[in-house]
C-alpha cells in the first residue's frame, strides 16, 4: 500500500501545472497565430476572450478568431435567441439540479462503501455515474450556453446525445465536443493523424488519449481511463480497416442487427471505463472490478441507502434509470430524427416551471460541478 500510494505521489509531480480550459484556450490561440491567423491587437478584445465568465470555468473551450468576430458584429439578442437562452439555462439546471444532483447522493453512497456495496449496488452506480456526468456536464453547459446568448454571443455545443453513438470514434464526436476537437486539430493532425499508415495511426491515437487521460488528472486512474479509450479507438480503426477489405463485414455493421451489437459493445466499454474517471485511485477501482460478479451487498448497507438515505428500493432505482434513458431516447428521437424542436413561445412557456421544479426537487446542499475539478 505504501508503495502505491508514493507511486502516486511522484506521479503527481510530472502532470503538466494548469494544464484546464483556460491553458487549451491560450494553447489554439497561440497555435492558430503560429499557423497565420491574424493576432489580436486589442488587449481589451483578448481578455475579453479568455475571461468571458459563462466559459471562464468548465468551457466549452472556444477558439479567439470565433468569438472575436462575434465581438465585431454584436447586436442585441432577438426574442427568439432570448428565448433560447432562457430555455437553455433552465434545461440545464433541470439537468444539473434535479436528476444529476440525485443520482450523485447515491453514487457518493455506494462508491464511498465499497466494501459493503453488493455487485447489482455497484453496477447500478456505475450506470448512475455515467448518467450524472453526462447531465452534471452538459447541464452545467447549457447554462453557459444560455447565458452567453442573452449576451448576443454563440458558444459551440459540446454534447450531441454520445450514449447513442456506435462506435468510440462516434462517441468522441459527441462527447464534450470542443475537447476532441481541440485534440484533434492541435496534438493528432500535428502527428501525422491518419496520413501515414495504420500503425502510425494507432500509435497516434493512444497518445492523444493519453494526453486527454493525464488532461482530467495526474492519478493513474486517468492515465489508465486515457489509455483504455485510446486502445478501444485502436480497435476500431482495425475493425474499419478490416471491414475496408471483406464486405460481408462492412455489411453487417450496416445491418440493424450489427448496429446494435454496435451500440451495446461501445456504451459497455464507455460506462466501464467511467469506473477509472471516478475513482482515479487504482485500489478503489480495483476492489470495484473485483466485486462486480457475486459480491453480496451488507444488509446494514442496504438499510441505511435505500431506506433511510434514498427511500427507494434497488428495483425502484433500477426503473428511474430506465426511465431518465427512455427520455434521452425520445428527445434523440426527436431531435436528430425527427428534426422538430420547440418554438420559442412553447420554450419561455417551460422555463418558470423548471425553475420552480429545481427549487422545490433539488436536494438540500446541491453537489459542485464534477468537471470544476478539471
Amino acid at each position: 500500500h505504501t508503495s502505491i500510494s508514493s507511486l502516486f505521489d511522484s506521479f503527481k509531480l510530472i502532470a503538466p501545472l494548469g494544464i484546464s480550459f483556460f491553458t487549451f484556450e491560450c494553447i489554439s490561440y497561440l497555435v492558430d497565430v503560429y499557423r497565420g491567423a491574424p493576432a489580436s491587437n486589442q488587449f481589451i478584445q483578448f481578455a475579453s476572450y479568455k475571461l468571458f465568465f459563462a466559459k471562464l470555468i468548465s468551457g466549452p473551450i472556444t477558439r479567439f478568431h470565433n468569438l472575436t468576430h462575434q465581438f465585431n458584429h454584436l447586436r442585441f439578442p432577438t426574442a427568439n435567441l432570448f428565448a433560447e437562452g432562457i430555455w437553455l439555462i433552465a434545461q440545464g439546471t433541470v439537468k444539473k439540479g434535479i436528476l444529476a444532483d440525485h443520482l450523485g447522493i447515491y453514487v457518493d453512497l455506494c462508491f464511498g462503501n465499497l466494501q459493503r456495496a453488493g455487485s447489482t449496488d455497484l453496477w447500478l452506480a456505475i450506470f448512475a455515474y455515467g448518467f450524472q456526468l453526462y447531465l452534471d456536464f452538459s447541464g452545467y453547459v447549457d447554462i453557459a450556453r444560455g447565458t452567453a446568448l442573452l449576451f448576443g454571443l454563440v458558444l459551440p455545443e459540446n454534447f450531441d446525445f454520445p450514449y447513442f453513438s456506435t462506435s468510440i470514434a462516434d462517441f468522441w464526436r459527441r462527447w464534450h465536443i470542443t475537447l476532441g476537437d481541440w485534440l484533434r486539430n492541435y496534438i493528432y493532425f500535428p502527428l501525422g493523424g491518419s496520413r501515414q499508415g495504420l500503425i502510425r495511426t494507432c500509435f497516434n491515437l493512444m497518445i492523444v488519449m493519453l494526453i486527454a487521460g493525464i488532461w482530467h488528472g495526474a492519478a493513474l486512474g486517468f492515465v489508465i481511463w486515457g489509455a483504455f479509450h485510446g486502445l478501444a479507438l485502436v480497435i476500431h480503426r482495425l475493425t474499419h480497416a478490416l471491414s475496408d477489405r471483406f464486405e460481408e463485414l462492412e455489411h453487417f455493421w450496416h445491418n440493424p442487427f450489427g448496429k446494435l451489437v454496435a451500440w451495446l459493445f461501445t456504451q459497455l466499454m464507455v460506462f466501464t471505463s467511467w469506473i477509472w474517471f471516478r475513482l482515479p485511485n487504482l485500489q478503489d477501482s480495483s476492489s470495484v472490478f473485483k466485486h462486480l460478479w457475486g459480491y453480496p451487498a451488507d444488509a446494514q448497507f442496504a438499510q441505511k441507502v435505500y431506506v433511510e438515505a434514498l427511500n427507494i428500493s434497488q428495483y425502484q432505482l433500477a426503473i428511474l434509470l430506465g426511465v431518465i434513458a427512455t427520455c434521452m431516447t425520445l428527445a434523440y428521437f426527436f431531435h436528430r430524427q425527427l428534426k422538430l424542436q420547440f418554438n420559442w413561445p412553447v420554450k419561455l412557456l417551460f422555463v418558470l416551471p423548471c425553475f420552480y421544479a429545481v427549487w422545490i426537487l433539488a436536494p438540500e446542499g446541491s453537489l459542485p460541478y464534477i468537471y470544476f475539478d478539471f
